[in-house]
């Protein structure tokens, strides 16, 4: 074995340490070797502005979630009067252009509605008494009908059933007693549901009457606020163009249920399906609701035939003939009246009818495609937003 130089060993170790003490150096201004720190992170966090912007937007996003959902109670009837307030204040301020002043034009207007709504209500209070109070007949019926199409099921089951009765007498498992907790009954749930119901009908009916009688207070405290001449004007053309463009919509969609429902009415009356008009109805409050309003209504109409008529081609008939005349409507007529700007994206509309569903559950459903169209004109009318619009947009 041959020794080497000592010289030349002793340089090579001196320009290694001299090139890792220079990238030291050139790493941190002290010349010391620098820990990753919560005060570094910070800085880094500083100079990237946009991740900072968008964690402080997903944070208000999910709180306003939050909120909406544990403050149910009062942001229910507010978004109803508001959307209220979106559809009815044309026909207010029409009223205050025959010299009628906002108070006395919006009572006209809110009683206007009690009464139609009290009408109808008179009206269908026995058919719809009726048909709940037969509901369970008609159920055992549509399952003797519907009995030979079951069998083959009920077959396996049967099967399935005994094999575990006999894997459960060969087992040394003791059996272990079951206790059931006894819960309120379907009356009290539905004397609770009735009641929140109707206290936030009331507390929906009040807001609306203050909203439609204040006229344009709001906007004009509104434009108080703005400094300059221009940015009042921008405000109020802003404000004039969303509330005429969200009050068309509402006021077109709510005319396309009222025809439809219109149509089912007929078809189930030449039909022979009892209760016509409850039908009619029925469809024209379940349309609001995209795609699980008319499942539910296919549905509805099924037992209703199942326990009307005895053949086969008339039961597939009724819902056949709603089926025919909803899709009309989803595909022709909406996009022909609406137009290619207010009409919706499935995708979003779908997303939206889930994500209200779970925070406001059933009117949620009922409202969320006119708070997602009601979203949308706004977005289209404000630059900054503009993007989102068309994201919503069909």
């Amino acid at each position: 074995m041959t020794d080497r130089p000592p010289g030349r060993d002793t340089a090579a170790v001196l320009a290694l340490e001299e090139s890792s003490e220079l990238r030291d150096r050139s790493a941190s201004p002290t010349g010391e070797i620098e820990s990753p720190s919560l005060a570094n992170l910070e800085s880094a966090m500083e100079t990237q502005p946009a991740v900072r912007s968008l964690a402080a937007t997903l944070l208000v996003i999910i709180a306003t979630f939050y909120t909406l959902y544990f403050a149910r109670a009062f942001f229910l009837p507010v978004t109803f009067g508001l959307l209220l307030n979106l559809l009815l204040s044309p026909f207010v301020r029409t009223l205050k252009r025959a010299r009628i002043p906002y108070p006395i034009g919006a009572a006209i207007v809110v009683l206007s509605i009690v009464a139609v709504v009290g009408v109808g209500g008179y009206f269908l209070a026995d058919p719809a008494q009726e048909w709940i109070t037969k509901a369970p007949q008609s159920v055992a019926a549509a399952n003797v009908k519907l009995r030979k199409l079951r069998r083959p099921m009920e077959q396996v089951t049967k099967s399935a059933d005994q094999m575990a009765r006999a894997a459960t007498t060969g087992s040394s498992t003791p059996r272990v007693q079951e206790v059931t907790l006894a819960g309120p009954t379907l009356m009290d749930r539905f004397v609770g549901a009735s009641a929140t119901f109707l206290a936030g009908a009331l507390e929906t009916l009040v807001l609306l009457y203050f909203l439609l009688a204040s006229g344009d207070l709001f906007l004009q405290k509104l434009t108080k606020m703005l400094p300059e001449f221009r940015d009042k004007k921008k405000a109020v053309a802003i404000a004039r163009e969303t509330e005429t463009s969200i009050s068309m919509y509402l006021t077109t969609v709510t005319l396309i249920n009222v025809f439809e429902g219109g149509v089912v009415t007929l078809v189930m009356w030449a039909l022979g399906v009892p209760n016509p008009v409850l039908w009619g109805v029925l469809v024209f409050f379940l349309e609001f609701i995209p795609y699980l309003g008319a499942l539910v209504m296919v549905g509805v109409l099924t037992l209703a035939a199942l326990s009307t008529f005895d053949s086969v081609a008339h039961i597939v008939a009724v819902p056949a003939s709603y089926l025919a005349i909803n899709l009309l409507q989803a595909y022709l007529i909406t996009p022909l009246l609406l137009g290619k700007r207010l009409t919706l994206n499935p995708v979003a509309i779908l997303i939206g009818l889930i994500l209200m569903w779970e925070i406001w559950g059933v009117a949620g459903a009922f409202i969320a495609v006119p708070l997602l169209a009601t979203f949308k004109i706004l977005c289209d009318h404000i630059e900054t937003l503009a993007p989102v619009g068309e994201f919503l947009g069909d």
